[in-house]
């Protein structure tokens, strides 16, 4: 079942990842500007004192915008940082001018690594994604960077909200999970926030 799971899961990613590839620059330009509108005044980031968010690559939803935005309110941003053994450090974000290439095409801040369990000091958590259903599953990548982020964050008893960022089209009915897959909180899009926690199901705004 483990098996016919995972193939669920490479092909929806294949499909989304296509449809990503085929949007215009114009389209993603458009995008990045809404979604750092629609998260910048989604409570609790509205209010936060510590975000953790990641800078978008290629034809990911754009979020340099937004680390910017945050940035500017006065919130201090934690990006990531790609480990050797795929699991993500962390470092604040100090603008533009100091972010670096880093593995497998990524951009990563150029300060001081503050540990694996810095995170933990977020009161909202961005996650990158493909898709999120009805009930709060994600899709990531595949890589298992952000599982290892959020069973952490479950095993130290922390519960930032936990937010994906995705195109309007990437919002699904239904997404495959496995028993290791965590729900998340809310998925921004372009239009629209939904939020799933004690909701019992999506809920529209």
């Amino acid at each position: 079942m483990s098996g016919n799971i995972r193939e669920q899961k490479s092909q929806l990613r294949a499909r989304l990842l296509e449809a990503r590839r085929g949007l215009t620059t114009g389209e993603r330009q458009e995008a990045s500007r809404a979604l750092a509108e629609r998260v910048r005044d989604l409570p609790p980031l509205a209010t936060a004192g510590t975000v953790a968010a990641y800078v978008s690559t290629g034809s990911e939803p754009g979020t340099r915008d937004l680390i910017d935005a945050l940035r500017t309110q006065g919130t201090r941003v934690l990006l990531p940082v790609l480990r050797a053994d795929n699991d993500l450090d962390w470092a604040a974000y100090e603008g533009p001018d100091a972010l670096v290439p880093g593995p497998r095409r990524l951009v990563e801040p150029a300060g001081v690594r503050l540990g694996v369990e810095a995170v933990a000091q977020a009161q909202a958590v961005l996650l990158p994604g493909l898709a999120v259903d009805a009930t709060g599953a994600r899709l990531g990548r595949g890589g298992g960077s952000y599982d290892r982020v959020l069973e952490r964050l479950a095993a130290m008893g922390a519960h930032p909200m936990l937010v994906v960022l995705l195109y309007a089209h990437e919002v699904v009915d239904t997404v495959p999970r496995e028993p290791h897959d965590h729900l998340v909180d809310a998925v921004v899009t372009p239009g629209a926030v939904h939020r799933f926690r004690h909701l019992g199901g999506a809920a529209t705004a």
